[in-house]
């Protein structure tokens, strides 16, 4: 039987992404596994804004910014789960294609599963952006839960 001990939840603070997170802390307390909870800042916009003649400076502030905020409210998340279920579980925020972050954080952290939630994006949207759970789900090296509300 699977039985996961360390568990990887993305997470972009939306309702769907809070919806895997409770299946994930209900599978770490059933299973006495630990919790990762990652937020990727995605630098597409940043790195390219530089060709409209924003500076540097500004653009590092902004990416500072965000980490900061994410970084609290994933310490808040983490601090009710901890709160109530008594598991583990350690937190994260990232700088980067959200995708790849992810993929890199399930290797460091030697992940055997990954909860992640599907927004469900469908037609011409899907096929042109794709999704951070659609690439999750074909390159990940380890199981993956993909979460739909």
């Amino acid at each position: 039987m699977f039985a996961p001990k360390n568990i990887l939840v993305p997470t972009d603070f939306s309702k769907y992404a809070d919806a895997a997170l409770k299946i994930a802390v209900d599978m770490a307390v059933t299973y006495d596994a630990n919790i990762y909870l990652l937020h990727a800042i995605d630098n597409t916009i940043s790195r390219k804004s530089i060709d409209y003649g924003i500076r540097y400076e500004e653009i590092k502030q902004l990416e500072e910014n965000s980490i900061v905020a994410s970084t609290e409210r994933l310490k808040k998340q983490a601090a009710a789960i901890i709160k109530n279920d008594k598991i583990k579980v350690v937190f994260d925020t990232k700088l980067g294609d959200p995708a790849e972050r992810i993929l890199k954080e399930q290797k460091a952290k030697k992940v055997d599963l990954i909860v992640i939630a599907s927004h469900g994006k469908s037609g011409i949207v899907r096929y042109l952006m794709g999704s951070v759970a659609t690439k999750i789900t074909k390159s990940a090296k380890c199981p993956v839960m993909l979460v739909k509300l």
